[in-house]
């Protein structure tokens, strides 16, 4: 469908164009020649020449081009606003007609000389040019970003405000072109209605960018899971639908839909994640007693990176030790702060922290032990990716080797690897897949192989026993990769977090 319309507005467009030029003089087969035509447009209608070469650089270029055609189309004595509305968005309808119908004739300057914008006119055309340049600029070049949860923490704290520059990697193409402009996926005001119409939609297609994408950066995403969300209080991305589907429907999704209201998202538009990218295509990975390896070599850990222990000691902290070096929240009653100290028996409490903490909790003479509150070596967890745990019976602490699939790779297929690539197939590289008892047919046909199209990474938080990841839900395709968290630029918490405004995140 957004191929067919594509032809339609590059086809209306030149035949509009082929009797616009007539009517004005010129040659008309000059009309249909791209960029050719335009620089005739500059001419007739004493354009700067500057604004033909704007058109070349890529995205931008494209509105440069369309006002171009609004100055010319002014020049047939069309100034009303529905007007300038009908040439922006069917072109190939509207062009047509002034080209073609005998009650519309060609103008030139003096037509436009005599025609005086009201004041309202003036804000309007104002107003639209703030929020084209600012939709440019948040698709293109950099958006704002919240940090809504402690999965990155302290690397990233909750309600840091970021620059993700889409610069870095080469910004996308939108999947869905046609949206309501400043939000993501709802509308304002609304918890169900799309901020965007599905009728058009593109292929994958990135631009170049400055940098490829290294190992340990800090990156933002679109969540691979998040396709289809169960849009009720507590579900979303906090109880992911594939997650519901599978735990309390076993891949029932007729009666999972008739008890919920499910929604399906365009890949572009699920929930934005920051995680740090610690898997490249082509690695192999395993987490071995919460360590993580990556081609048998111990990952980077970030310096403010956090992890659980159980901290045993002979009388409970202080709250002064606990605030000032620990950085747990203390009220009247005491520690308030389950996500990083929890008690689990008497004087012993679970505590997640850096490994600063750790190196300082070491020194306090009240510790008696401390010992990472890892799941056991040999304990399934039926939550971890791929969910086969016939064939990989993981954990969160104890997990892979695993490989990372990577662009060009023919991976040989088999009933005891086909959960790693059932929804590479099928879902981010658009395939159908039958399978019956270990034979696979892909797009009609029989086969055991697959040639893989896009690179994959693993991503997982800083915060490893507080962060929802690639553990949970696989691999992430180059195809939702948003851009690279560079720069917060301010931070909340019941007042501004002075020290870390306009710090930068490594």
């Amino acid at each position: 469908m957004g191929w067919i319309i594509f032809i339609l507005f590059i086809v209306g467009w030149h035949v509009g164009l082929y009797g616009m030029f007539k009517k004005a003089g010129i040659e008309p087969w000059k009309a249909l020649i791209p960029f050719y035509n335009t620089w005739y447009i500059v001419k007739l209608c004493g354009i700067k020449k500057f604004w033909f070469w704007m058109q070349l650089i890529p995205i931008a270029g494209q509105f440069v081009t369309i006002w171009i055609t609004i100055i010319f189309v002014m020049h047939f004595g069309k100034f009303t606003l529905w007007e300038h509305i009908l040439t922006v968005f069917v072109p190939f309808i509207y062009l047509p007609y002034l080209g073609f119908s005998d009650d519309v004739k060609w103008g030139g300057p003096e037509v436009v000389k005599l025609y005086k914008k009201s004041s309202a006119r003036e804000w309007i055309d104002a107003a639209v040019f703030a929020v084209v340049a600012a939709t440019l600029i948040r698709t293109f070049v950099f958006e704002a970003y919240v940090i809504p949860t402690g999965s990155m923490e302290k690397t990233l704290m909750i309600n840091d405000f970021l620059f993700v520059n889409k610069m870095s990697y080469g910004p996308r193409i939108p999947q869905t072109p046609i949206s309501f402009p400043f939000v993501h996926n709802t509308l304002p005001f609304s918890r169900t209605a799309p901020s965007y119409v599905k009728w058009i939609q593109l292929d994958y297609k990135r631009l170049p960018g400055f940098t490829e994408i290294k190992r340990n950066d800090v990156v933002v995403f679109n969540f691979p899971a998040g396709d289809t969300i169960i849009n009720e209080p507590d579900y979303l991305s906090l109880r992911p639908y594939y997650d519901v589907l599978r735990a309390q429907y076993g891949g029932d999704r007729n009666k999972l839909f008739a008890e919920h209201d499910v929604i399906v998202h365009p890949m572009d538009k699920t929930d934005n994640y920051i995680k740090r990218c610690v898997g490249m295509p082509g690695d192999n990975i395993f987490i071995k007693e919460g360590r993580l390896y990556v081609n048998n070599q111990p990952a980077f850990v970030a310096p403010d990176a956090q992890s659980d222990y159980i901290v045993t000691v002979k009388a409970p902290f202080s709250n002064e030790y606990l605030h000032d070096v620990l950085g747990i929240k203390i009220t009247e009653d005491g520690p308030d702060d389950a996500d990083n100290f929890m008690p689990v028996a008497q004087n012993t409490f679970n505590i997640n922290c850096t490994e600063s903490m750790l190196a300082n909790l070491k020194t306090q003479p009240n510790v008696v032990s401390i010992e990472p509150n890892n799941e056991a070596t040999g304990t399934v967890n039926p939550q971890m990716f791929p969910f086969d745990t016939k064939n990989f019976p993981w954990n969160a602490d104890n997990f892979g080797t695993l490989h990372i699939p990577k662009k060009g790779e023919v991976v040989t297929l088999n009933n005891n690897n086909i959960s790693l690539y059932r929804r590479i197939i099928t879902t981010y590289e658009g395939n159908t897949l039958e399978e019956n008892n270990g034979q696979f047919v892909i797009n009609g046909k029989p086969t055991n192989t697959y040639t893989l199209k896009y690179n994959y990474y693993w991503m997982m938080g800083d915060n490893r026993h507080r962060s929802q990841d690639s553990r949970f839900w696989g691999f992430v395709p180059e195809t939702h990769v948003v851009g690279k968290a560079s720069l917060i630029w301010f931070s909340w918490n019941n007042g501004p977090r002075w020290k870390r405004i306009f710090k930068s995140i490594k």
